[in-house]
């Protein structure tokens, strides 16, 4: 590491009794690099055993990496914990401002225990924490408590602000955390551990800087990693239209999941598509802090004032492929605009976009199956394409008025298991279905992923270079293990998964050595598996057991561009995954 880079610095906070103390973890941090690898290390140490996600005792934890502040896109923040949503292994990765601005406070993890009596926010800075009551701000939506600690606090354009929306502060198991309007760390429940402990928002800002020893050597990896990162073609695809690009390519190959994956092509796709988001709506692009590609793309959305003709008010929502599959094909919405009202309606209350599009999914066909009635839904009547049926139910997923709308704020699968309709309840591991159903390396990702997520080990990619082979359970299991293991080094430093194209293995041991790293390939792949394996351990001990997973039925009834799916196929390269992560030494 570079000599004093305060990054082995953690950050302790205890909300219960509103203390706070810095411990220092060098070790720790030379050998697990940051990010992911040390966040899991530390979620061991903090989080007891079997404990209530939404107890006091669970911690959150925030982490960066060596490569944060130094390197193009290194440029998330891992938060670490138990989630409400699956019981076991939270893990969630943010762009934004957060890993510059924690990391130039002084810090390379923060740490935050206990419960506070009543709502508050956090302001932390190289000094310390300040606890800031926030009464005012509890039931308040995300883009007005933004604007309104943007107005108290200083530090303008260089501070973080993390805050959770009415969804967090009801305890909904997939309320996300919001940072700077228009990132997010969305999945698994983060913003609900936060609603448990009254945790509003918290503030971050850090004027540090971070000086490499030998400056020219710098200066010649970084300008390589830049060149490869403005260069790269996928690069530009992600500058120009965004993951988005995703949508007609999905439709024609036929695997877009469309009205909760009763079919896998979507009639109004192109209607939806990122050409037309960006040629019709596409308001403005921004960026993550030291990211020169620009990758967050934000809409403008024009609405009229009430009672006022001929006067508008316009919103920005930042859109991409997940949230355009979960809120549009997913609910057969064939209109931006409506899909735009809906993405600004779950931004607002704080909900993770692609769990509450499953959700309603799912409660769109037992609603046309006559599985449930007005009695269960409030009086809603759902039907594919109903915007402002879906707006009005997600208000009242967070509101949680009656049983069955507190059953869809725990999850699809809690919901489905309350009331029927398991077969077409699109959970794996109790996370809701990405947007993919590319073949079955990609539902194979889903149930083995650490985070049950489509970034975990992208079966999806697997799934869409093989598409004229015949895969085996055993390529499939083996291949997304080394992806996985591969992708904790990344998210260890903390580099975007986006650049996994520019931060290759060589790319990595370069740009490791400016901090004082001497590593081979082979060393990173052996520190990757480590990490792996200790959160495999952690889900274990949390009662996770990858062998009694359920695989949701509707997958084998709708074929992928690899045919339809075989379950002895899904449950063998399981087999194969389990049987690598768990030859793993443990130590």
């Amino acid at each position: 590491m570079i000599k004093d880079d305060p990054i082995q610095n953690v950050l302790y906070i205890d909300l219960s009794r509103r203390r706070f103390w810095v411990e220092k973890y060098p070790e720790l941090f030379e050998k697990y690099f940051g990010g992911t690898g040390v966040a899991i290390n530390l979620l061991h140490k903090e989080c007891p055993k079997n404990i209530d996600p939404l107890s006091p005792e669970n911690p959150i934890i925030f982490a960066v990496g060596q490569l944060n502040g130094l390197f193009p896109l290194a440029s998330k923040t891992v938060a670490m914990f138990k989630s409400p949503l699956t019981g076991n292994l939270g893990e969630s990765h943010c762009g934004g401002r957060s890993s510059i601005a924690i990391r130039m406070a002084g810090y390379g993890a923060i740490i935050i225990k206990g419960s506070s009596e009543t709502p508050i926010y956090l302001t932390i800075d190289e000094n310390g924490v300040k606890f800031r009551d926030a009464s005012v701000l509890w039931g308040m939506g995300s883009y007005t408590v933004g604007r309104i600690i943007r107005e108290l606090e200083i530090g303008a354009g260089v501070r973080t602000i993390m805050r959770i929306g009415p969804a967090g502060e009801n305890l909904v198991s997939y309320a996300c955390v919001i940072t700077e309007t228009y990132r997010h760390f969305g999945r698994l429940g983060l913003g609900a551990v936060f609603g448990s402990k009254k945790l509003k928002a918290v503030v971050i800002l850090g004027k540090r800087s971070i000086k490499p020893k030998n400056f020219k050597i710098y200066r010649e990896i970084y300008n390589e990693i830049f060149d490869k990162a403005t260069k790269l073609p996928l690069m530009r695809k992600y500058h120009e239209l965004g993951t988005a690009m995703n949508v007609n390519p999905l439709n024609e190959l036929g695997c877009l999941p469309t009205k909760n994956l009763s079919t896998t092509r979507f009639e109004d796709a192109e209607k939806i598509s990122g050409e037309i988001f960006a040629q019709k709506y596409l308001g403005r692009r921004v960026a993550c802090a030291h990211c020169p590609v620009s990758c967050i793309h934000l809409a403008a959305l024009r609405e009229p004032y009430k009672h006022e003709p001929y006067f508008y008010k316009t919103k920005m929502v930042s859109y991409d492929y997940e949230p355009i599959y979960a809120l549009g094909s997913m609910l057969g919405i064939g209109s931006v605009e409506k899909i735009l009202k809906l993405m600004d309606e779950v931004e607002t209350l704080g909900l993770d976009a692609m769990s509450t599009g499953v959700v309603l999914a799912w409660t769109t066909e037992m609603w046309k199956k006559g599985m449930i009635s007005e009695k269960e839904t409030k009086n809603l009547k759902f039907n594919w394409g109903d915007h402002e049926t879906y707006i009005k139910a997600v208000r009242l997923i967070v509101k949680q008025p009656n049983e069955f709308y507190r059953a869809l704020a725990k999850g699809v699968e809690v919901a489905a298991l309350k009331f029927g309709g398991l077969d077409f309840a699109l959970a794996f591991g109790g996370n809701e279905m990405p947007g993919y159903h590319t073949g079955p390396a990609t539902h194979v990702g889903y149930l083995t992923g650490s985070r049950h997520s489509h970034l975990d080990s992208a079966g999806y990619s697997l799934d869409e270079k093989t598409v004229k082979e015949k895969l085996n359970p055993k390529m499939v299991g083996e291949t997304l293990f080394e992806e996985e293991a591969w992708r904790q080094i990344l998210s260890s430093l903390v580099v975007c998964f986006f650049a996994r194209g520019v931060y290759k293995p060589e790319i990595v041991v370069k740009a490791l050595s400016v901090v004082g790293y001497d590593l081979k390939i082979e060393d990173l792949k052996r520190i990757g598996e480590k990490i792996l394996k200790l959160k495999y351990l952690f889900k274990v001990r949390e009662g996770f057991n990858l062998e009694k997973l359920r695989i949701p039925r509707r997958i084998f009834e709708v074929p992928t561009p690899h045919g339809y799916i075989v379950e002895e196929f899904i449950r063998e390269a399981v087999k194969v995954y389990k049987e690598k992560i768990e030859s793993l030494p443990e130590n």
